[in-house]
């Protein structure tokens, strides 16, 4: 494994939750991109002890990234820790502290990654920083790049306010990149996904309305198969109509917590890669032009490498996972016999599938491509005149 840094030097401020028990939010994203040859810096948005259930802090417990299949045999091996100690940044505090780096003279950041914010105020404080960086790189294109993941909800369940869906439209036209799953993407693009049309229509929507020069949505069910998920991904071209791919990748049958942040982490590094390779370090918002095809993007290079580097540390940790729990087979013992056991097994099993992010620096940075992306057709035969009509008031919206 090579000692050279991956990217070249990327100073990055990373405004997300953090634990001080295993790699979730700015626990793993930090981790991830300092692994990389990234300098990070990390605005915390809470101060956990744990990852806990998804009514106290989401962004850890959602199915966010790809390769996750929720139909783990073990009861409440996906429920979290079920018990925290801690504090939530307010809003006040998150903007404090970045006055405390602008007194500083310490704002000279290239990206942006933010993730979980625990309140719509603390979320529009999160959009007035990037605001605040953009301007401040607005001389020279290509030098600031904000990646948002609009951490909401999943699988249906919204489980933060419902203020924070407009607070996180309000945003939208200043990020670069959203890293959104389905129902995240559907929230925010006001259209339900359930065929390449209505996908097509919503990347249209964020595209053309929103002005957002690219978008992952990073797990997403398009065929009937359960071992199957999607990632998929699209750069706006220069009239902002998508240039969409799609990278199908196998799900692994476990639930693990951290793979969204994970999963943004490694896309600031590996698209950072990617644009240097293709000499967009200087373009704004880094998007290549019309001639370049969707499956030859910088993002869809990038989402290769991310998806090689995941597969191969999930794999890894429910294979280390499944051992830690083979020992607990057998008779019960004196703990497991006592009134609390049950809570007990569950706390172990969560313990057993923490991601072994620490023991995989090789997978990190230098990860297998066996996964390639291909540009996404629309379902033209399947459509009706409904959804045909639907998407032409979509883009002529975002054309007005």
């Amino acid at each position: 494994m090579s000692s050279e840094p991956v990217v070249s030097e990327t100073r990055v401020l990373a405004i997300a939750s953090h634990v001080v028990y295993g790699y979730v939010g700015n626990k793993m994203a930090a981790f991830v991109m300092q692994a990389m040859g990234c300098d990070v810096a990390a605005l915390n948005t809470v101060q956990f002890s744990t990852q806990t259930q998804a009514i106290h802090l989401p962004s850890h417990s959602r199915v966010a990234a790809c390769f996750v299949s929720v139909t783990d045999p073990i009861p409440g091996n996906h429920t979290g820790y079920k018990q925290f100690k801690g504090t939530k940044t307010s809003a006040e505090e998150i903007s404090h502290l970045y006055t405390g780096l602008k007194q500083s003279y310490l704002t000279d950041f290239d990206v942006m990654l933010t993730g979980y914010a625990p309140s719509a105020e603390a979320i529009d404080a999160i959009g007035t920083i990037a605001r605040d960086l953009k301007l401040r790189a607005s001389t020279k294109a290509g030098s600031f790049f904000w990646v948002l993941d609009p951490v909401m909800g999943d699988q249906g369940e919204l489980y933060v306010g419902e203020d924070v869906v407009a607070v996180y439209r309000n945003l939208l036209r200043d990020a670069d990149l959203i890293l959104p799953n389905q129902f995240e993407a559907e929230l925010l693009s006001e259209i339900k996904i359930t065929s390449l049309t209505t996908l097509q229509d919503a990347l249209a929507t964020f595209h053309k309305t929103y002005r957002i020069p690219h978008v992952i949505i990073t797990s997403i069910q398009l065929s009937n198969s359960p071992s199957t998920i999607s990632v998929i991904g699209s750069t706006a071209r220069a009239d902002f109509s998508p240039r969409s791919f799609k990278i199908d990748v196998p799900a692994i049958d476990c639930f693990f917590s951290g793979t969204g942040d994970m999963f943004a982490a490694l896309t600031v590094v590996r698209l950072r890669e990617a644009v240097k390779g293709a000499n967009l370090s200087g373009i704004k918002s880094w998007i290549s032009s019309d001639d370049v095809d969707a499956k030859d993007l910088p993002l869809a290079k990038a989402a290769e490498k991310v998806i090689g580097s995941m597969h191969a540390i999930l794999v890894k940790t429910k294979e280390a996972r499944d051992q830690e729990l083979e020992g607990m087979s057998g008779p019960l013992g004196v703990m497991e016999m006592e009134e609390d056991s049950e809570k007990r097994l569950v706390l172990r099993r969560t313990k057993a599938a923490e991601v072994r992010v620490v023991r995989c620096l090789e997978d990190l940075r230098s990860p297998r491509t066996d996964w390639k992306a291909e540009a996404l057709a629309r379902d033209e035969d399947a459509e009706g005149q409904e959804v045909k009509k639907r998407r032409e008031q979509v883009l002529e919206k975002g054309e007005a």
